[in-house]
């Protein structure tokens, strides 16, 4: 893992069309805006595993919601 320090308003580059920018830090947490390509998908991990999972439930024919 690639571990990096970042102010308020400075940015991370990831490849050359993904920009992370810190927005603000308050209370223990970090807002992050994120620029990519439309065709980049993005989302928090929960909700990617979220996706994954459903995925594969519609591929194997069940709900997935059991």
């Amino acid at each position: 893992m690639l571990i990096l320090t970042r102010k308020i308003g400075e940015t991370i580059m990831i490849g050359d069309d993904v920009c992370l920018t810190v927005i603000s830090i308050e209370n223990g947490k970090i807002r992050l805006g994120v620029t990519a390509p439309a065709a980049v998908p993005v989302d928090r991990q929960e909700v990617h595993e979220r996706r994954l999972k459903e995925a594969a439930a519609a591929a194997n024919g069940s709900d997935p919601a059991r």
